[in-house]
């Protein structure tokens, strides 16, 4: 494993992981709502009367935020090593999984983790026990 120390920025790891808490606590606290990607963008599928307005509005923020760092500092470098293809596959295996689990990473990760919920914490370990075993089957075993 190669750690590229000169584009290492904890700072900006913190201050990233500071606002997404931030964001999923006002959430919680002005809407009551759990601040999970996957059912807030599922819930403009089948939208109910007066839910769609903040459902837009977090997901432009999730848009918008990149342009904002943009605005102060260039993105790093973006490197996708697979085709299309692949990624669209590995894409719908995550949106599957987030069916089968109830929820994604934003929704147990960040705020099941942090309201103690059981269920998130053996949903959340899931997720890192298939994501350790996807990468170790493709790196080491399929050679990729």
């Amino acid at each position: 494993m190669h750690i590229d120390w000169i584009h290492f920025s904890p700072l900006a790891g913190l201050g990233g992981g500071l606002l997404i808490g931030l964001g999923a606590a006002l959430l919680l606290l002005a809407n009551g709502r759990i601040a999970g990607i996957s059912g807030i963008a599922g819930g403009l599928l089948r939208p109910a009367r007066g839910d769609i307005a903040w459902r837009l509005a977090f997901l432009f923020g999730l848009f918008a935020a990149p342009l904002v760092w943009l605005a102060m500092q260039a993105m790093p470098p973006a490197q996708i090593d697979h085709s299309p293809g692949l990624l669209a596959i590995a894409g719908l295996l995550v949106g599957l999984g987030t069916r089968f689990g109830s929820g994604c990473t934003s929704g147990h990760g960040v705020c099941g983790i942090a309201r103690l919920s059981p269920r998130s914490l053996v949903a959340t370990l899931c997720f890192m026990l298939a994501g350790f075993a996807t990468v170790f089957v493709a790196r080491h075993v399929l050679g990729g």
